[in-house]
């Protein structure tokens, strides 16, 4: 369970107080499960939105949505039924909640929604607030304890206003165009991320401090690996976790030398998504999306940005760990190879230090 999470106190209250952060499977998914169910019985609230791609068998996320709607919530959930594999239980699913009487919406034409977005709006005296829930994994309690990924919890206002948009869009057949705080696919990612390694191909340029870190699954969109490979030709430093597919070779003359790439694979699957820009005082977003093209330009993402100095100074700190992994870590050679990681030093394996 995390540290400021506190058993007899309200999950909404203590989101109100200061954004909250989980790191699965480290920390429990309790937490959010009884933010859902608070919302289910809490007077204030009026709505409960989400997307859902792969759930539990035994899903108690879906038995919270049920019961807000048992309770007169709005409760409108977009799932998507063209989840590979999963595609017999979300139509299992769908009916419980439609019977329910949640409103339901079934994919996009030609877009899978992709995105983690749960957003809980509440009513006091005529003003309206929200609670923004964005995660890099799916809601479902098996894989929770299997895989690891983020939840940040937040009640910004602006940050619940665009997740509202973002609903809205979505159940109109519709993708964002523009955004202020989320990068969303399939318009307003890709575009997004190239103009922040461009601001640090612009400093590396001007002889200031430039980095790029990010951490996926997988790494094949042509458009970024140009624009990666003009950051590094510029001087921007960039360091890559890549647990699987990589279509980028580090470490070529003259093309790539300034960038580093690493797997690993442990005991639990890697599966958070975490994007870094700069090196002093970076802006640090964590998202579904992957950079593939399929993520980028056929799907529909979210990634958030992190505001919370506490929480980004966690997310930083875990991703330090991992490019200081030196037992599971696979580093890629100019050749195309990987090796095992450096072993000088005291021995690090990231997945236990998280767990101690």
């Amino acid at each position: 369970m995390p540290a400021w999470f506190y058993l007899n106190q309200s999950v909404m209250r203590q989101i109100e107080e200061k954004d909250r952060f989980l790191f699965f499977p480290y920390e429990s998914i309790s937490p959010f499960l009884k933010l859902l169910h608070e919302a289910a019985e809490d007077p204030d609230v009026v709505s409960v939105k989400m997307t859902l791609y792969r759930v539990a068998n035994d899903s108690k996320i879906v038995e919270a949505l049920i019961r807000a709607a048992e309770n007169g919530k709005e409760v409108d959930v977009l799932v998507e039924l063209r989840a590979r594999f999963d595609e017999a239980k979300n139509i299992g699913w769908s009916r419980r909640l439609e019977e329910a009487g949640c409103s339901m919406v079934y994919g996009l034409d030609q877009l899978k929604v992709h995105s983690k977005l749960c957003l809980i709006t509440k009513k006091t005296e005529g003003h309206i607030s929200y609670i923004t829930q964005i995660g890099t994994g799916n809601y479902n309690e098996k894989t929770s304890r299997l895989y690891t990924d983020f939840s940040l919890m937040t009640a910004h206002q602006g940050i619940g206003e665009e997740a509202s948009e973002v609903f809205t869009r979505m159940y109109l057949g519709e993708v964002m165009e523009e955004t202020k705080y989320f990068m969303v696919a399939p318009r307003c990612l890709r575009n997004k991320i190239l103009d922040k390694i461009d601001i640090e191909i612009a400093r590396a340029k001007a002889g200031e401090p430039a980095y790029v870190g990010a951490k996926m699954n997988s790494l094949t969109d042509k458009v970024i690996i140009e624009k990666l490979i003009e950051a590094s030709c510029a001087g921007v430093k960039i360091d890559l976790v890549v647990r699987g597919a990589c279509c980028l070779i580090a470490g070529v003359w003259g093309k790539t030398e300034n960038i580093s790439i690493r797997s690993i694979v442990g005991h639990y699957l890697e599966h958070s998504r975490i994007y870094i820009f700069g090196q002093e005082d970076p802006e640090v977003y964590i998202s579904s999306a992957d950079f593939m093209t399929r993520n980028t330009t056929r799907r529909v993402e979210v990634a958030t940005p992190v505001y919370d100095e506490e929480i980004k100074e966690r997310v930083l700190s875990i991703f330090r760990v991992l490019m200081a992994d030196n037992i599971k870590a696979r580093v890629q050679l100019a050749d195309g190879t990987y090796v095992r990681a450096s072993a000088g030093g005291e021995p690090l394996n990231a997945q236990e230090y998280f767990m101690k």
